[in-house]
């Protein structure tokens, strides 16, 4: 699948070492999909594997663009104030290998003013590496 012709930077605030989000694949009113490479660069590594814990900042990086184009910032409209907390985390792996390729998909599961929980999923092909809840509280300036 292509990527879409987005700026990640523009959907998100993360740069240099913390942006883990290569490519928007896909975003629409319900769900963003993502894709991602596995780098000695990311948090969390130890030279040859990252730890599956980084997953929740690939998965909220992934709502971040979901929110943000939903909103409009991918027009540079808008704040980044965000609250973000882990709602429910399931790991199916110890480590994740440098250069493997993750898709990740997040799902609005429901949002009411300021506030939305969203559900992501993290592939590595067709294996399922982990499936997080978060939920994401935006300030009023956003």
């Amino acid at each position: 699948m292509p990527a879409l012709p987005l700026d990640i930077e523009k959907l998100i605030p993360h740069r240099d070492r913390m942006k883990l989000i290569n490519e928007v694949i896909a975003v629409n009113a319900d769900m963003a999909v993502t894709s991602s490479i596995v780098s000695e660069r990311w948090p969390l590594c130890d030279g040859s594997f990252v730890d599956p814990l980084v997953l929740i900042e690939v998965v909220a990086q992934t709502a971040g663009v979901h929110v943000s184009w939903k909103k409009g910032t991918d027009k540079g409209v808008g704040g980044m104030g965000w609250l973000v907390g882990i709602k429910d985390a399931d790991f199916f792996l110890d480590r994740v290998s440098l250069h493997t390729e993750l898709i990740t998909t997040v799902k609005n599961l429901y949002s009411v003013e300021n506030y939305n929980v969203l559900e992501g999923t993290v592939l590595a092909g067709i294996d399922l590496l982990c499936r997080i809840q978060i939920q994401v509280f935006r300030s009023g300036s956003d």
